[in-house]
């Protein structure tokens, strides 16, 4: 089964009514391993029944944890999980995320999701998709340092060249003779072949389809860099007719029914490997230009305010620090607290969520490459 992967999914990062629930989870893709996964999910169920337990009555806290127990008993379901899940429910909104890394086991009601984890995993800097590309077939896969998957195309994009041209592909010439046994003979037929011209117009006629399915149905929807992977023969074609600002300048000169699922993953991403290093590498310059010119600031306060005033260009993240603490959203002043309340939120991933609805970007990076000691930093736009 190829796990259809969910992009940004922007409902998560929408206002919401709360008490918001967020569950995120290590899976296991394979038995018997993923067969413990559904009972993980029912205790983390119960830390939020405890915590929504602490504020609501039961006969409120029943139907909001009603959608998280159903999907705990969907066998079909924990039968075709990733490495990891995240899974929100609000009053009226549940959301379920296959997620392709792992994630730490972790539940939590507040006022908002809990989104940096899922954040982190959709940034585009860590991730890719690889076309891989014959004259008669294609096939999109979707990965990390970690992994790649096969994603299903999105509807109306032809996965083989028939399904594409139809009755339009290009036939070669054919007379008919008779050899052999006078006028009566069995006819033999030949051809007079396949001429090369007519195959490459046929050729040319399907990758333009393909570019253009894959730019509007995949590239431009998740803003992920394309790999192509393909014979020197028709990465030149194909790069000669697309249209694709997504599609890197690197590629794989092989054909692509001549790798298996892992070994595709092995050399593409060390081909994506120095771009991804590279983008966080600039991402990362970008705020000390800013800081020195007094257009950036890693003080938790001053990001805050900003924030509201929808200031923020980009913001960097911690994965690994918390702060507990509710956020005015209104004046940007915050309080610190408890996460253990069902009220209260990580003052970090609020932040983040202002601004990613006022339009800005946000960067979940790890602590050693935090240009900041304080576990968030921005860059401003004025």
């Amino acid at each position: 089964m190829n796990a259809r992967l969910s992009y940004y999914p922007a409902v998560v990062f929408a206002s919401q009514e709360p008490p918001c629930m967020s569950v995120y989870q290590k899976t296991h893709r394979h038995h018997p391993e993923n067969q413990q996964d559904p009972i993980r999910f029912r205790n983390l169920v119960r830390k939020l029944e405890e915590s929504l337990s602490k504020k609501y009555p039961k006969k409120e806290v029943v139907p909001l944890l009603n959608p998280f127990y159903r999907l705990a008993d969907d066998h079909r379901f924990w039968n075709h999980t990733l490495d990891g899940l995240a899974v929100f429910g609000a009053p009226g909104m549940f959301r379920v995320y296959r997620l392709q890394e792992s994630v730490k086991d972790f539940a939590v009601v507040s006022e908002s999701f809990h989104t940096k984890p899922l954040v982190r995993i959709f940034q585009a800097y860590e991730r890719f998709q690889v076309l891989s590309l014959t004259r008669n077939t294609i096939r999109l896969y979707e990965g990390t340092k970690d992994t790649l998957d096969e994603i299903s195309l999105a509807e109306g994009i032809p996965a083989t060249m028939i399904e594409a041209l139809g009755d339009h592909i290009t036939a070669p010439h054919q007379t008919v003779a008779s050899y052999g046994k006078g006028a009566k003979g069995p006819a033999m037929h030949h051809g007079h072949g396949a001429r090369k011209d007519e195959s490459e117009v046929d050729a040319v006629r399907f990758f333009r389809i393909v570019d253009k399915g894959v730019f509007d149905h995949h590239s431009r929807t998740t803003g992920l860099p394309l790999l192509l992977v393909a014979l020197p023969e028709n990465q030149g074609l194909f790069r000669q007719i697309s249209q694709n600002p997504y599609l890197m300048k690197d590629g794989i000169d092989m054909n692509p029914d001549a790798l298996e699922n892992g070994r595709i993953h092995t050399k593409a991403w060390k081909v994506f490997e120095p771009q991804s290093r590279s983008l966080l590498n600039a991402l990362i310059d970008e705020y000390g230009d800013a800081l020195a010119k007094g257009l950036g600031s890693g003080d938790l306060e001053e990001v805050a305010r900003a924030a509201v005033s929808g200031k923020i260009s980009k913001l960097f993240i911690d994965n690994d620090y918390q702060v507990p603490g509710r956020l005015d959203r209104v004046t940007g002043t915050f309080s610190p607290d408890d996460l253990d309340n069902p009220e209260i939120g990580d003052l970090l991933d609020d932040i983040g969520e202002l601004v990613l609805q006022k339009g800005g970007n946000v960067h979940v990076v790890h602590s050693e490459r935090m240009p900041s000691s304080t576990g968030i930093a921005a860059v401003f736009r004025f």
